[in-house]
């Protein structure tokens, strides 16, 4: 599905990603796990298409399609989703009319007609269930006065109503307490198909109690530096990053 080739990137001419490779399968859940300033976000923004990151080496390619050439949007349509680790507020524009448009313009791309008010509002029913959040969230504006956790359950809910070939959730585990972590992951593993992969960055094994993946990868210096099932995540809990910087 997903494809990653020495892939270099930088922002204001300083180098962060240097020779990233990575290949995600459908049906997959990856972990990217290492210290800070390692390029784990970096690498979810130059995914998604962030425009302040350049590109200057490397290829990304997605279910066959050349992703640095495409526009953010365009990347969306295809089914890209980059849950951000600080959501942002959008005073004025309510959860549903958000949502709504998203839907429409992705049914758009796909040659469908628009949804009726119907059918749109009765699978926002559905989806808020998958996250346990009140209905009366889709009257609010977008994360306005939202609290940390209800901003992370606010993203899964959208990833839910959008259903992305590829999520890439960006330490969705910050801020969290053990029960909103335990509704988000819980959201998370719901909406894992066969024909969709997952790729969960992360400072804690914590998060990986609840969604266990199938590869997990260390990221340091903006290069992957030891991939492995999901006990390397345990061993990074226990021994930190250093034992793996060191070898």
């Amino acid at each position: 599905m997903l494809e990653i080739k020495d892939l270099h990137a930088s922002i204001d001419d300083k180098e962060i990603l240097r020779g990233i490779n990575l290949i995600v399968n459908e049906g997959e859940v990856h972990a990217i796990m290492g210290p800070n300033g390692s390029g784990k976000s970096t690498l979810s923004a130059v995914i998604a298409g962030r425009e302040q990151f350049r590109v200057t080496k490397g290829n990304v390619t997605f279910m066959g399609h050349d992703l640095l050439s495409l526009q953010p949007e365009e990347r969306a349509r295809l089914g890209v989703f980059l849950g951000f680790q600080y959501p942002i507020e959008i005073p004025g524009v309510s959860n549903v009319n958000f949502m709504k448009a998203a839907i429409n313009e992705q049914r758009k791309a796909r040659n469908l007609p628009p949804l009726s008010a119907a059918a749109f509002l009765k699978l926002m029913r559905e989806k808020m269930a998958i996250v346990e959040m009140d209905p009366s969230f889709s009257s609010r504006g977008v994360n306005v006065g939202f609290s940390g956790g209800e901003k992370k359950r606010n993203e899964i809910f959208q990833m839910a109503m959008l259903e992305p070939k590829l999520a890439i959730l960006d330490e969705t585990d910050s801020g969290l307490d053990v029960d909103a972590l335990r509704v988000v992951a819980g959201g998370v593993n719901k909406l894992k198909r066969p024909d969709n992969a997952t790729i969960v960055i992360t400072h804690y094994q914590r998060l990986l109690d609840y969604i266990v993946p199938e590869v997990v990868h260390v990221l340091y210096k903006g290069q992957i530096i030891k991939s492995a099932g999901p006990d390397l995540a345990q061993e990074v809990e226990q021994r930190g990053y250093d034992w793996l910087i060191n070898q």
